[in-house]
């Protein structure tokens, strides 16, 4: 099963020096425990320090080389920061293979690209567009302070999305714990993602 944590600052304490320590931290153990990915997901930093964060977080788990970081949405950073990968919104503007043309430009390693999707349209297109693989939510709901604001798909709604994006590996995200994890990977998922799912490893 392959996993993915996602990141959040805004769950640790303190200030935003404070913060940003824990994230590296967390990330160092993430790295410890093997995790297959690290999605650097800090929607309110723009691509500077975006690209910045994630140079520190890369040299965190450098000890580490089965975790891979990919920063989410922001190719600019990706690239300046020397990521493994990306991870694009359904409606990018870029698709996957400008992502590695623009890689290979600055002498980088392929690149792993990521692509949300929420329908079997948008599987569909990803699959098209070649993604190396695809996260789909919400499996089991999207939660905002608890509350859900997402209607979920369920495990047969992932398990029809794991079939039309076939042979691309499917990560289940939204909703998705410990106790229903192996119930993804029954459906037909390569892995599992979550904010809090790995947060408190």
């Amino acid at each position: 099963m392959l996993r993915c944590a996602i990141t959040d600052r805004s769950l640790f304490p303190g200030d935003e020096s404070q913060k940003r320590t824990a994230l590296i931290a967390q990330a160092a153990r993430w790295g410890e425990q093997a995790i297959d990915f690290i999605q650097l997901r800090e929607k309110d930093l723009g691509p500077l320090e975006l690209g910045d964060l994630a140079q520190v977080v890369l040299q965190a788990i450098t000890p580490y080389p089965a975790t891979r970081l990919l920063v989410n949405g922001s190719l600019r950073a990706a690239i300046e920061s020397q990521a493994h990968g990306v991870h694009l919104p359904s409606n990018a503007s870029i698709l996957p293979e400008e992502a590695r043309r623009r890689y290979a430009v600055h002498s980088l390693p392929r690149p792993f690209v990521t692509v949300s999707c929420h329908s079997l349209a948008e599987i569909q297109i990803a699959v098209r567009n070649r993604a190396d693989a695809i996260f789909f939510a919400p499996v089991f709901g999207k939660t905002v302070n608890g509350d859900i604001v997402g209607p979920p798909a369920g495990l047969d709604g992932l398990k029809a999305a794991c079939e039309a994006a076939s042979p691309l590996p499917v990560f289940a995200l939204g909703g998705v714990t410990e106790a229903n994890a192996q119930d993804c990977i029954a459906a037909g998922a390569a892995g599992v993602a979550g904010i809090r799912l790995f947060h408190s490893i």
